[in-house]
């Protein structure tokens, strides 16, 4: 009885999903975009970087820029924002945008980028054209030599601004014909507070845990968390953190947390257990990994004990990365946890 209960308590949701989607158009709009920033003061995090952008708005000069950080911190958006503040109305006339979806070889720049940059626009006095190139440490390097050559012919009517996740990989010609402006991966206050915002405004139901597993699985990516939110709404019309990690398909931080605890305390027979019960699962070796190193940054323990565990989990996660993706590997960096606590209690 109590499971035909719960198929029509989740029917429930669904019909009135279909009765929304009717009455608007709105439901199936990416939250990313419904909610991308379109003024400076609406975007999150990075505030230095930011004013650097609102200062050359207000002055009307832009340089050629280097936007650098990790991905979903708001590179494109600010670019966005100040070409959409600059320009007014000419903005879809004097902004060309790429993005990785592009194909970045040496013939776009020749045909794509040169022939916009040829173009005559007509614009306020002191106002340039801009040119956005999105990914662009993805360029190959032919091309961003023949990018160089096009930055300095069309100077004096043209800007660029390239936002990339590495900028070692931007040749140096261009990085030193170029601002550069970094941007960091967002705090999670600053996560936390735009997803509980969405959660009001599309009135999503929603508990502590699971806010705290959006926080968790975005590690300081508002794109990340906005597309986790949606998926998880869209699926399962709450938001827990069982959805979430379900949704997200990562181990579960209070399993890594267990098995954690369980090797400060020299108990490896009990943390392979949860160990071996995450591979049974199917999750990866990288993301197993890569969460048991995410639990540990924060978890309560001596400091010198916690910098062996990183230190041991940092030399696992290379060799896993490298090739050696099996159950043997993890567990014997459990057993070399559990040596460390006992090295260190003698």
């Amino acid at each position: 009885m109590s499971v035909n209960n719960d198929i029509t308590e989740k029917e429930k949701p669904n019909s009135s999903v279909s009765i929304d989607s009717t009455k608007s158009v709105r439901s199936n709009i990416p939250w990313v975009e419904k909610y991308r920033p379109k003024t400076f003061k609406e975007i999150v995090g990075n505030d230095e970087a930011v004013e650097r952008f609102e200062v050359f708005s207000r002055e009307g000069n832009i340089p050629n820029v280097i936007l650098a950080g990790p991905p979903g911190v708001g590179k494109t958006t600010t670019i966005l924002c100040l070409a959409k503040i600059m320009l007014g109305p000419c903005f879809k006339d004097a902004v060309l945008e790429l993005n990785a979806s592009n194909d970045r070889g040496i013939e776009v720049v020749r045909n794509k980028i040169k022939m916009f940059a040829q173009q005559k626009v007509t614009l306020p006095k002191g106002k340039h054209k801009i040119i956005i190139l999105d990914e662009a440490d993805s360029m190959t390097e032919g091309a961003q030599q023949a990018l160089r050559r096009t930055m300095e012919i069309y100077s004096k009517t043209t800007r660029f601004a390239l936002a990339c996740n590495a900028s070692d990989k931007i040749i140096e010609p261009i990085q030193s014909r170029c601002a550069m402006v970094r941007f960091g991966k967002l705090s999670d206050l600053q996560i936390l507070s735009k997803i509980m915002e969405v959660c009001k405004t599309e009135d999503v139901s929603y508990t502590d845990d699971g806010l705290e597993a959006l926080v968790f699985t975005a590690q300081g990516d508002m794109r990340q968390a906005l597309n986790n939110l949606q998926s998880t709404y869209s699926g399962f019309g709450h938001v827990n953190s069982e959805y979430v990690f379900k949704v997200c398909d990562e181990p579960h931080p209070l399993l890594i947390k267990d098995m954690i605890k369980h090797c400060t305390e020299s108990n490896l027979d009990e943390a392979y257990k949860i160990l071996h019960h995450l591979w049974k699962l199917g999750y990866a070796c990288e993301d197993i990994i890569s969460n048991i190193f995410r639990v540990c940054k924060t978890y309560d323990m001596p400091e010198y004990l916690k910098l062996e565990f990183i230190k041991e989990i940092g030399l696992t996660h290379l060799k896993i990365v490298q090739g050696v993706q099996s159950l043997l590997q993890l567990s014997g960096l459990l057993a070399r946890l559990c040596k460390k606590v006992k090295d260190t209690v003698q």
